[in-house]
């Protein structure tokens, strides 16, 4: 009674009688229960909902990042990321491609289930590959539909202002621009009312008759797009709503062109002179700090608005590395398959006050992860995905949910050079190798890849063995199977399509 009495402002020393306390407290409580049940998801949650700043980088291989063990890059900012927060060893994204992998972000569904499984294209059909291959691939996916319910919109149905910055590519090219955004599937028709087409100060913006000039020494390029980001947040400062910045860089996708020569040079000290595609691998390098350098311009940016420390920062790379630039090592494969290398990337998330500082986990998190995990922290509605609310392993992190983590890449790769691409996949080829239908489980720290072509699956313990080097398909049998006949089955109840054999 005395609760009742307090809510109400009453006191039981007040010089009225019991029993008008208790009907007026009563009468209280059981007003604001209704209006808590009548009142908008946004009101309710207010008091707690975080920012949240997601920046999504292009390629970045899993092993890039010094403090993920790269011997020579510099990476200072992702650095104090990870010290001031946790580190995901086990960080996936959904699929090996860019479109896919985005568009299972955005949802929290898994790409089998979106029917959106390979990176769009300006105009629709088929693949067309420069050999026959055994199995004909589903038609492609030009646009991620906007019936499908995203991140941005379920955000802003509790309240969030929400903001896209950098590279869709869930949507057909626009008047066969690259990357243009359509303008009937683009950001602001997903849920994002502030969006901002802009290349920055990647190689996609330049002139390619009149390139720009090199930066001067020890100076990086303004990059616009990074700018508008950092706008938009310093903005923030005396907000009185939440907000969702997606973030999403260009870097570190090809063309690896740069304008800091001075980074090259800098790297061309610390790169062995024997080392395999040193060329490349020294624009990549510059590539790589260029991206560190615009995720610190962000970083700083929320300090600046005083913001700190409410808003979550989730880091992560779309795929894995691109195999003529990055050294998967020690990951086999590279973006396009479905081993380590292709799906396997950097995931960094910072919280103070919320999150340990310098923690790690291995527990396994998927980019279909994220929609329900940012949508319940701020008090939303995540039901109808694929992922799984993953707060708690942000708190203990080594909690590991009882769960298996699916992907699905129904398609050939490359497509105008498949027959000259290598047939083997290994550990750091340096060179883009066949990549045919494939579909792959994880459960524990078992890993099932099926190849549709001949009906064959591989089974690896990729805790032990991260490299993939040890089939074990043949002496745990009883596993394999179990593994098959479950990813089967999940592929079925998502009506995922499949590469047939041609009639």
């Amino acid at each position: 009674m005395s609760v009742f009495a307090d809510a109400c402002g009453y006191g039981l020393n007040d010089s009225i009688d019991n029993r008008t306390i208790t009907m007026k407290a009563t009468s209280l409580f059981l007003l604001s229960m209704l209006l808590i049940f009548f009142s908008s998801p946004a009101q309710a949650a207010e008091a707690h909902q975080p920012n949240i700043v997601f920046i999504l980088v292009d390629d970045l291989g899993w092993s890039d990042l010094h403090c993920y063990g790269h011997r020579y890059h510099h990476t200072p900012h992702l650095d104090r990321l990870a010290s001031e927060g946790l580190r995901f060893t086990a960080g996936y994204s959904p699929a090996p491609i860019c479109s896919a992998a985005r568009a299972s972000i955005l949802t929290g569904k898994t790409v089998g289930r979106l029917g959106f499984e390979f990176v769009t294209k300006n105009t629709p059909g088929r693949q067309s590959l420069d050999i026959d291959v055994p199995l004909l691939t589903p038609e492609l996916t030009l646009n991620l539909p906007t019936a499908e319910v995203t991140i941005a919109e379920r955000l802003a149905a509790v309240g969030y202002q929400t903001a896209f910055f950098g590279k869709w590519h869930v949507s057909q090219h626009y008047q066969r621009r690259y990357l243009a955004w359509h303008p009937d599937f683009g950001p602001k028709q997903q849920g994002f009312a502030v969006a901002g087409e802009d290349f920055g100060d990647h190689p996609y913006a330049w002139d390619k008759k009149h390139p720009p000039s090199p930066a001067p020494g020890g100076v990086f390029p303004r990059d616009s797009m990074i700018q508008r980001t950092a706008d938009f947040i310093r903005r923030q400062a005396d907000a009185t709503k939440p907000y969702f910045l997606m973030a999403s860089s260009f870097y570190v996708h090809t063309p690896v062109k740069t304008r800091c020569r001075w980074l090259v040079e800098k790297y061309e000290r610390h790169l062995p002179p024997d080392a395999k595609h040193r060329r490349q691998r020294l624009e990549y390098a510059a590539f790589v700090e260029t991206l560190d350098h615009h995720v610190g311009t962000i970083m700083d940016a929320i300090d600046q608005s005083g913001q700190r420390e409410n808003t979550l920062v989730f880091f992560m790379s779309d795929n894995g590395g691109h195999p003529e630039y990055c050294a998967n090592a020690p990951l086999r494969g590279s973006k396009w398959n479905l081993y380590e290398g292709g799906i396997r990337i950097p995931m960094i998330a910072r919280w103070p006050g919320k999150i340990d500082a310098g923690v790690t986990s291995d527990t396994p998190v998927i980019g279909y992860d994220l929609s329900p995990t940012f949508v319940s922290l701020a008090g939303g509605d995540a039901r109808g995905v694929d992922g799984i609310d993953m707060q708690r392993v942000l708190r203990e992190p080594s909690w590991k949910p009882d769960r298996h983590l699916l992907w699905h890449f129904p398609y050939y790769h490359p497509e105008k050079t498949f027959s000259k691409a290598i047939d083997k996949i290994g550990v750091d080829d340096f060179t883009t190798s066949k990549t045919r239908p494939q579909s792959a489980l994880r459960k524990g720290n078992y890993k099932l890849i099926h190849f549709a072509e001949d009906d064959r699956v591989e089974l690896y313990d990729v805790a032990a063995d991260i490299s993939e080097a040890n089939d074990l398909s043949q002496s745990h049998a009883e596993i394999a199977a179990q593994l098959r006949e479950t990813l089967q089955q999940q592929l079925d109840a998502m009506n995922a399509r499949r590469a047939v054999a041609w009639e």
